[in-house]
């Protein structure tokens, strides 16, 4: 089993490109059956689209479903990555524990 302090700790994650920070995150998240991350994330992201200026994308997100689901799918890329990037880095800190 792999130790904390094998773990990259938040300012060795924090120089990650947010695609790889994106992946790392996920791929921890499925490995483990967290749906808790899964769920922010999926919470999350009507507020991230807000941030990058598309609160219409987040208000459509949040009364469909499937448009959610989807965003969720691509959540690691572009301008919506960045913007969860801090979810992303609190999330493989506090799982560094």
């Amino acid at each position: 089993m792999e130790q904390a302090a094998d773990r990259p700790d938040r300012a060795e994650l924090d120089r990650l490109p947010t695609k790889e920070l994106h992946d790392a995150a996920m791929r921890l998240a499925l490995a483990r059956g967290d749906l808790g991350f899964l769920w922010r994330l999926l919470h999350d992201i009507p507020a991230a689209e807000a941030a990058i200026g598309r609160p219409e994308q987040g208000t459509a997100d949040i009364l469909h479903v499937s448009a959610l689901i989807n965003e969720f799918l691509h959540a690691g890329e572009g301008a919506l990555a960045e913007a969860l990037r801090p979810v992303y880095l609190d999330y493989l800190t506090k799982q560094r524990r």
